[in-house]
């Protein structure tokens, strides 16, 4: 009767069917363990077919991490939104990818897959999707800048989000592997080491800007 039902399902409902059995796979084991006869046996489908749906293994990874991807930019990028001043954008925004990973660690797993090729379609997505991150970062940080300055800061704001991203990531790591907090404490271990930091360097930012400086000598004449 199952097998009945099936071989009943569409193309677009049986790929939404094989979507579902391959995250939850590639969640599991990981890129390198898991092979399209295992995904097909899991489905109930031929490999053939299987093929006939993704392309290859490769192309159906990048479909489930889609999923997962675009979840988390979307995650990260309402939380900044929602701030009240771009002060307030760093912390939002470690807060959101921190409670995106409590809520969908097979999303995150499928995302964040040490086991990835280093090269190839797969690798050229996940990259987009870290850039696509490192931009909300680069731009809630930059907004600390006064405008006036943040062509002259943007590639030291760029080389900072790009640390903190990976810091995020290997925090999010060992929090994963060992559980001993809360992510919403490690979320806040880690603002509350960096947050000083950029805000010191926001208003050094803000000293040297011309406005402050004709501020300055407007008070002294």
């Amino acid at each position: 009767m199952d097998a009945l039902v099936r071989s009943r399902l569409s193309r677009g409902a049986r790929m939404e069917q094989t979507l579902g059995v391959a995250h939850g796979l590639f969640a599991e084991r990981g890129f390198a363990d898991v092979t399209m006869d295992e995904i097909a046996a899991a489905v109930g489908v031929t490999k053939p077919l299987l093929y006939n749906y993704f392309g290859n293994k490769e192309r159906l990874y990048i479909a489930c991490m889609e999923r997962a991807g675009d979840s988390l930019v979307r995650t990260v990028d309402d939380a900044i939104a929602g701030t009240a001043g771009p002060g307030d954008a760093l912390g939002a925004g470690v807060r959101a990818f921190f409670a995106f990973l409590d809520s969908d660690r097979a999303a995150w797993a499928v995302l964040f897959d040490e086991t990835l090729p280093a090269s190839g379609e797969v690798a050229d997505r996940v990259a987009a999707y870290r850039d696509q991150i490192l931009a909300l970062v680069s731009a809630s940080l930059l907004a600390q800048i006064p405008e006036a300055l943040r062509e002259a800061y943007r590639v030291e704001i760029e080389a900072l989000s790009a640390a903190l991203l990976g810091a995020a990531e290997e925090l999010a790591r060992w929090w994963l592997r060992t559980e001993a907090i809360s992510a919403s404490e490690a979320a806040e271990l880690l603002i509350s080491t960096v947050e000083p930091g950029i805000r010191a360097r926001s208003l050094a930012a803000s000293r040297n800007s011309p406005t402050s400086n004709l501020g300055k000598g407007t008070s002294t004449a």
